[in-house]
């Protein structure tokens, strides 16, 4: 463990010194990767230093004790090594899991797709619902939340709706949500008080910079119209909605969220480049057997991985068999302790692959 800490230390310091160098600094793609470097490794060596304070606390309390001349700094040794024995494992264990190769991409952007599946207007309603508790949990972190695109239900919530997030590592924590959720409850619409199954599908992409993906304009067709549904006087008389067609994929794109025609094509730009990183990296992600294993966060869009159950208030992550009570808390965006039990649950499992690492 400490070889490990001082090959880190060696490579932040080198890091240190290259972060200030003026032609790095006027390479962006560069920069930015490195100053992310920076953090993670600061994080790590902060840690490693605590680690190393407690074993030089304990080869001192030994000292002392082994020693044995002065009765009252021997009863002194032996709390701090007490107390040093029992925060070390701790210590150890978080070291451990910062030494875990990151997924380069954690620290993106998201684009994040939520779509009514069965269930016709419920299902609808619940997508509605997904849509305001990451809305709420979101900016609760602090991270900005920006709709790029909707399709209404027609009683309420949506068939489908896009949304950017924008903060710091928000794929990182966001992926886990990738998946159909599905909800028991009685329908609005039900006159028989029964309760009813419905699904909506979540899709979370890592948000693509432009030199993640070289995206060829002259293969995107740009159809530009007027926005439809309430928004004021530039709806119907403006041509600010954007349309692209990616002809190499099929894709269709969408946008009409902002009143600027140039807004709107940056946004739909965005959700495209996303998308055809998004087809790499499932590429990428199959021929990786560790990734194909994990249960946790798979990236298979089919794959049931929560249910809300309203009459019991009850909500169960099916990949991790974690059931809380309470679920009027978490549909109003308190979904950190069950994104905190995946991430364990993830951890977990590269480490059992990292052991060699460590």
């Amino acid at each position: 463990m400490l070889e490990k800490i001082q090959i880190i230390k060696q490579r932040f310091d080198e890091v240190n010194d290259l972060i200030i160098q003026p032609d790095i600094i006027s390479d962006q793609k560069r920069y930015i990767k490195l100053n992310k470097e920076y953090k993670d490794l600061k994080k790590i060596v902060e840690k490693g230093n605590v680690y190393e304070s407690l074993l030089n606390n304990i080869s001192e309390a030994e000292e002392i004790i082994s020693d044995g001349s002065d009765a009252e700094m021997v009863e002194m040794a032996k709390m701090q090594l007490e107390e040093a024995k029992s925060e070390l494992p701790e210590v150890e264990e978080a070291i451990k899991f910062m030494l875990i190769p990151k997924d380069p991409d954690d620290a993106k952007n998201v684009v994040v797709e939520v779509r009514a599946g069965t269930g016709g207007d419920e299902a609808s309603i619940f997508a509605g619902d997904l849509h305001r508790m990451y809305t709420k949990y979101c900016e609760g972190r602090g991270w900005r939340v920006d709709v790029v695109d909707f399709n209404e239900g027609t009683s309420g919530g949506f068939k489908e709706i896009i949304f950017e997030v924008s903060g710091e590592d928000v794929y990182g924590t966001m992926k886990f949500e990738a998946g159909v959720h599905r909800v028991q409850r009685v329908p609005q619409t039900e006159t028989q008080g029964r309760v009813h199954t419905s699904a909506a599908t979540v899709i979370v992409l890592p948000e693509a910079e432009e030199f993640d993906v070289e995206l060829d304009m002259s293969e995107v067709r740009i159809e530009r119209t007027t926005s439809t549904g309430p928004g004021g006087q530039s709806v119907n008389t403006t041509y600010s909605a954007i349309k692209l067609h990616h002809e190499p994929t099929g894709m269709i794109v969408s946008c009409q969220d902002q009143k600027s025609s140039h807004k709107n094509l940056e946004k739909a730009l965005k959700v495209l480049r996303s998308r055809l990183y998004e087809l790499e990296l499932a590429k990428k992600q199959a021929a990786d057997s560790e990734k194909r294993k994990s249960m946790v966060s798979s990236g298979d869009r089919s794959a049931k991985i929560r249910t809300y159950n309203y009459p019991q208030g009850r909500v169960t992550d099916h990949r991790i068999g974690l059931t809380l009570y309470d679920l009027s808390n978490i549909i109003n965006g308190d979904i950190q302790k069950i994104i905190d039990e995946l991430m364990l649950a993830e951890n977990t499992e590269l480490l059992k692959a990292s052991d060699d690492l460590i």
